[in-house]
């Protein structure tokens, strides 16, 4: 299983996730995705999930 994932939403990179003890942290890679930075998630595609909520407006689901 890899280390890192890049993550992207509608075509924009969001950020990576990076393999860490208890899940993925994520590093965001622009300011529109810093309310995930730092949060911890059980894999990328949750990840993944909460930047697209974040992009769609669902800011209470996202986190």
């Amino acid at each position: 299983m890899p280390d890192s994932y890049i993550i992207e939403v509608d075509s924009q990179t969001a950020g990576i996730v990076v393999r860490s003890q208890g899940g993925y942290c994520f590093f965001a890679s622009s300011s529109r995705f810093n309310r995930l930075e730092g949060q911890l998630f059980r894999n990328a595609r949750e990840a993944e999930r909460a930047a697209r909520k974040l992009v769609n407006g669902d800011v209470k689901e996202a986190a």
